[in-house]
């Protein structure tokens, strides 16, 4: 019983571990969307198996074992979880909780300061170019998005480069990427464990868009000289998080030169296989719960029932 109450976290952690390794070897819009799905099951189960945990010792209080009709003292005898551990794992619940409220918060407030900077913006059509001398180049999400560019950026690239950064520009656009991004984001700061899980999803997010814009221009390797010497322009400059020069630069540039990552279906099934895995643990520990209370449960209040 001890090994299925504590099967969500360490099916969790083993998923957060070996996630980022397998996405750098799918194809970047199938790691996308099995990272961020990964980020959402692991951190639920992470958070589940914690509280399931929690309630053997919260199950112990004598007010909520009359509301459930079980004795304290015999879930006390017979609870395979010793208090301080439980105990630990309500706090880490409580934690989980109020860093998920403080980042929801500020992604939130961010998207929405975004979808409010995008309707000031003078634009031409979904481009705003920026009279500024340092280069920058972002997807601004909104309603509908914008493609910031500035004055700077368009001077540190060749004629033939700038349609290739709008395309990548476009494609975070397109695609929702920033959607993607706040659900990794929320992810982690749920379970600091899926930290390097956010952090392959947001690459994966970037080579997504990098291929978008290859196919759209049919000139990979003219997306990988854009996005290197835009690269070399902002260096020194701190950029936002839909940024084509965002994630491990060089990664990219290689990638885009390389032949495209072919999809390696052994691979996505193991994958998928240990994401249904990860789903069903808590449905397992929660079965180890029910015969826990269950078996706390007087004789005679039993057949009263």
């Amino acid at each position: 019983m001890w090994i299925g109450l504590c099967m969500p976290p360490l099916v969790s952690t083993v998923l957060a571990l070996t996630a980022p390794g397998a996405g750098r070897r799918l194809p970047p819009r199938t790691a996308a969307w099995m990272l961020t799905s990964a980020a959402v099951i692991a951190a639920g189960s992470w958070v589940t198996g914690l509280a399931m945990i929690a309630f053997t010792l919260i199950g112990q209080i004598p007010e909520v074992a009359e509301e459930g009709r079980w004795s304290p003292h015999l879930l006390a005898a017979d609870t395979p979880i010793d208090w301080p551990v439980a105990a630990a794992c309500a706090l880490a619940v409580l934690a989980c909780a109020v860093a998920l409220t403080v980042a929801s918060w500020r992604r939130v407030r961010g998207l929405v300061d975004a979808w409010r900077e995008c309707r000031q913006l003078s634009t031409a059509g979904d481009l705003a170019v920026l009279d500024d001398p340092v280069p920058a180049a972002f997807a601004l999400p909104g309603i509908p998005g914008r493609v910031v560019v500035s004055s700077g950026m368009l001077q540190a690239l060749t004629a033939d480069e700038r349609p290739a950064l709008l395309a990548h520009e476009r494609a975070h656009l397109a695609c929702r990427h920033h959607l993607f991004l706040l659900v990794l984001q929320l992810a982690a700061a749920v379970n600091p464990l899926l930290r390097p899980l956010t952090q392959a999803g947001a690459f994966a997010l970037e080579r997504w868009a990098d291929e978008e814009a290859g196919a759209a221009l049919g000139d990979r390797p003219l997306v990988a000289r854009a996005v290197a010497r835009a690269a070399l322009a902002t260096k020194r400059t701190r950029q936002p998080a839909m940024a084509a020069t965002g994630g491990p630069v060089p990664q990219r540039v290689q990638a885009l030169l390389a032949p495209p990552a072919p999809l390696r279906r052994g691979l996505v099934m193991a994958f998928a296989t240990l994401i249904v895995v990860c789903s069903a643990s808590p449905a397992l520990a929660a079965h180890d719960m029910d015969r826990l209370f269950d078996a706390a449960i007087p004789s005679h209040t039993q057949l009263t029932r």
